[in-house]
């Protein structure tokens, strides 16, 4: 059996920097249309921008706060065959300032799938890369099933209320069914019967409390499930050691993407990737949770075959603390163009 069936992971994710111009700006080079996109400015503070192709073009969420979808006509105006047009709205396209786009792929707009108790409206899937996108509508029945459409278990799911405000509500196995995280906030983890209904998703479903930000009777809501698949994704946690000669995680692929969470204490979530830092160590990151600029400091070693920390910070390295991570690959460990080092 191949070690992987995803030949080149840069098929299904790849961030894409590019300079804001501040008038209708078709950004490409992302080498598919994507269907998830998230836009930060670089430079300056400003929000997090979510738009995907279940909810289409315009349809805007906020990562770093619990507000509901907002329709902004000049953000992400269209997803396009190689990337994206972003039109004149100052968080995806402030003239000169310098962007990070990170793209995901999964199926266009998708179609309903019934597969659980709750109906989704939409379900946009791609099962090669684990990803899917799901729009449903709560009924505020605890024990409600989703369906998700990936055919393998979910280990990270993030659903987001869009009618009105809810946390990102974020679901990864390390932690188990009894426990969520929150995107928008340091918070560490929480315990919660009423979120994921102290029930682990399925090869098909995921099931749902009576939770508000996850399923109050008429609430709106999207959510995106990630299966691992070899040599392309990763999700997990990891025990820090204090110490710049750090904590290791075996991904089995070059990042080429990492979003790190400390689940025993407040700390915020941080992101870097294989772009704005093409060298060893990784040092730009991103906070999903902040407003802010890139923050720099010595983090990681991007490796052939996964990520060594690299600082003692609290996001990330220390002793005896707990995190999650969600890593996407640059290249698999082993393929017909198998990783190399940085």
């Amino acid at each position: 059996m191949a070690y992987t069936t995803i030949k080149k992971p840069s098929d299904y994710f790849n961030t894409k920097l590019y300079t804001g111009t501040g008038s209708s700006n078709a950004i490409t080079g992302v080498g598919f249309q994507p269907d998830w996109t998230w836009i930060k400015d670089r430079d300056t503070a400003s929000n997090h921008m979510v738009t995907d192709a279940v909810r289409g073009a315009t349809k805007t969420l906020y990562t770093q706060n619990a507000d509901g979808e907002s329709t902004v006509a000049q953000a992400l105006k269209s997803f396009n065959t190689d990337g994206f047009t972003v039109g004149t709205d100052g968080d995806v396209n402030a003239n000169t300032k310098n962007f990070a786009s990170w793209n995901w792929k999964a199926n266009g707009a998708g179609s309903a799938n019934t597969d659980g108790s709750i109906n989704t409206t939409y379900t946009s899937v791609n099962t090669t890369a684990g990803f899917s996108i799901s729009s449903y509508t709560g009924n505020g029945s605890a024990g409600a099933t989703v369906g998700h459409g990936l055919g393998a278990v979910p280990k990270v799911i993030i659903v987001k209320r869009l009618n009105a405000s809810g946390g990102w509500i974020v679901y990864n196995e390390a932690l188990g069914n009894t426990k969520i995280m929150e995107l928008h906030d340091t918070s560490a983890s929480q315990t919660s019967s009423a979120a994921w209904n102290n029930t682990s998703p399925s090869s098909t479903t995921f099931t749902l409390g009576d939770y508000t930000s996850t399923n109050t009777s008429g609430g709106t809501y999207i959510a995106y499930c990630f299966a691992e698949k070899t040599g392309y994704s990763k999700f997990g946690s990891y025990v820090g050691n204090g110490n710049a000669d750090g904590a290791f995680i075996y991904t089995g692929f070059k990042p080429a993407w990492l979003m790190v969470k400390r689940t025993d204490s407040a700390a915020s979530w941080i992101i870097c990737d294989n772009k704005r830092d093409i060298d060893n160590p990784i040092a730009d990151g991103l906070y999903a949770n902040t407003n802010e600029a890139t923050n720099s400091g010595t983090r990681y070693d991007f490796l052939s075959n996964g990520i060594k920390m690299r600082s003692t910070y609290s996001e990330s390295n220390v002793s005896s603390a707990t995190y999650i991570f969600m890593a996407f690959a640059e290249e698999p460990l082993v393929g017909d163009n198998p990783a190399t080092a940085r």
